[in-house]
């Protein structure tokens, strides 16, 4: 058996696929079936004369999603799908499909969250999945070749890195037990031991949120660093990111073609430095003119952009009635992006008065929310990396700075394009007397931090790490507009099945 992205290897040789119809056109005389067996897309000719009466016959029965084995000659030619086409000599059908409930018609987001199972099938969610095996797979080669050993932390635990109100609870026989939000102070306690890991598994949030970069259960990539410092800390998280993003620009341009990336802002976040600013500088920067000046614009444009689009599409519906078949198909695909690209307008324009009027009243000392995130990183073509925020909206773990006891040694990551947090991280507090402060200050338990603590008594010495959400940035590589899109199975509020 061969694969569909090993064709290139057996130009003008017989081999058999085994796959299912993507697509299917037929005429009198031949037979046009897209193949798709998880490598990729072929089309593979079936004509009258090159194949049994039977064969031919049969093919004419197949539906979408129909599976079978298909033999033929594999002929480079430029204008198929994928640079080659099979010119088929026999098949022998696996099963005949039931009416497939996904067709290229537009469907609605619900219909399509319901039928996860079969929409992950369609082309581009499988782009958007193989770019996620990229990127988890180019996080490992990272972090391995930085020295990095991989280690595991607990699912099940007993106290929480940051409080206990957005955690999952659950009983763990006679005892009461959270699901992880984070894998990070079991990190540490790792770091105590080889120097430098990281963690990648999944997290759970219970956060009752429904905005496109929330999902309650997720993973994360979280490295911890013995002898770390805050610099450091920024310096390794922007080299993980470049290295991520020029593995995906090398190894999966096909794909971000599929998903229609224009990839301009990759390249340069892939090459150029990363912009650093305090979190003071930050909120100067969001309560500026210039930002103002720049919501007014991008208000306006969305404006005219609208009506313009909303025109092109009552003129292409009118056309529709009488066009050809081929064009109706190119109308029905302009339409469904036309559509697509009203939402986001309308969504822009519904946000933008509440941008304006979160970015007027932000008062220092306030979190950033998901809001100011999108209008900071409108204004770079690059990552933007905040440092050293105000400690009373951090965790009490996260190290205080020297130089000011109100802000903490943390950093985030703000991926470009509006797409937000992607890597939340500081240094770590090793001080055993002052970590012990700032545990009763928060109210947590200390006798559930007994095992943390003791990594302040015995041996203590300054770290760092971080968290990157995984889902979040393959959001932002593919340029997909939700979480949901990111994953194969998401869990959100109200989203348990399937």
């Amino acid at each position: 058996m061969t694969y569909i992205n090993q064709l290139s290897d057996h130009q003008d040789k017989t081999v058999t696929l085994k796959g299912w119809i993507y697509n299917i056109r037929s005429s009198k005389n031949i037979h046009f079936l897209e193949v798709r067996d998880g490598t990729g897309l072929c089309q593979c000719i079936v004509g009258a004369d090159n194949v049994s009466e039977e064969v031919f016959e049969a093919a004419g029965t197949l539906k979408q999603e129909s599976s079978l084995e298909i033999t033929g000659k594999v002929v480079k030619d430029d204008r198929s799908v994928g640079g080659y086409e099979l010119h088929v000599s026999d098949m022998k059908i696996i099963q005949i499909a039931e009416n497939y409930p996904i067709t290229p018609k537009e469907h609605g987001v619900e219909f399509l969250m319901e039928n996860r199972h079969l929409w992950l099938r369609s082309r581009r969610q499988w782009a958007a999945m193989q770019v996620r095996n990229t990127i988890q797979f180019s996080i490992h080669r990272f972090f391995q070749q930085e020295g990095f050993i991989q280690m595991d932390a607990p699912i099940f635990t007993a106290n929480a890195a940051e409080g206990t109100t957005t955690l999952f609870e659950t009983d763990y026989f006679d005892e009461k037990a959270y699901l992880t939000q984070s894998g990070q102070l079991y990190g540490e306690a790792m770091a105590m031991a080889h120097g430098k890991i990281y963690t990648f598994g999944p997290t759970f949030r219970a956060e009752k949120s429904k905005t496109r970069r929330h999902l309650t259960e997720f993973w994360m990539i979280e490295p911890e660093m013995a002898f770390y410092d805050l610099d450091m800390n920024m310096e390794l998280a922007e080299k993980m990111l470049q290295f991520i993003i020029r593995t995906v620009l090398e190894e999966k341009k096909a794909e971000l073609d599929i998903l229609e990336r224009d990839t301009t802002l990759l390249e340069k976040a892939a090459a150029e430095p990363y912009k650093r600013i305090s979190y003071t500088e930050a909120v100067n920067q969001l309560k500026s003119d210039k930002t103002a000046q720049m919501l007014d614009e991008m208000e306006s444009d969305r404006t005219e952009e609208l009506a313009s689009i909303k025109k092109e599409l009552e003129e292409i519906k009118k056309e529709h009635g009488s066009a050809k078949k081929w064009r109706k198909v190119q109308i029905d695909q302009r339409i469904k992006e036309i559509h697509a690209r009203i939402d986001q307008i309308e969504e822009d324009l519904r946000n933008i008065p509440e941008w304006k009027e979160s970015a007027r009243n932000f008062d220092w000392g306030n979190d950033f929310g998901g809001s100011d995130e999108t209008i900071l990183t409108m204004q770079y073509d690059t990552p933007l990396i905040i440092h050293r925020y105000p400690a009373e909206v951090k965790a009490f773990y996260m190290k205080r700075d020297p130089e000011d006891d109100k802000l903490a040694l943390a950093v985030d990551v703000l991926a470009p394009e509006g797409f937000g947090e992607i890597i939340g991280g500081s240094v770590r507090e090793d001080s055993l007397n002052t970590l012990k402060k700032r545990v009763a200050e928060h109210n947590l338990p200390e006798e559930v931090f007994k095992w943390y603590l003791d990594l302040r008594r015995y041996g203590s010495v300054p770290h760092a790490g971080y968290g990157l959400g995984l889902e979040r940035t393959v959001a932002w590589i593919c340029g997909l507009g939700h979480v949901r899109e990111t994953i194969p199975f998401p869990r959100m509020l109200g989203r348990l099945r399937p």
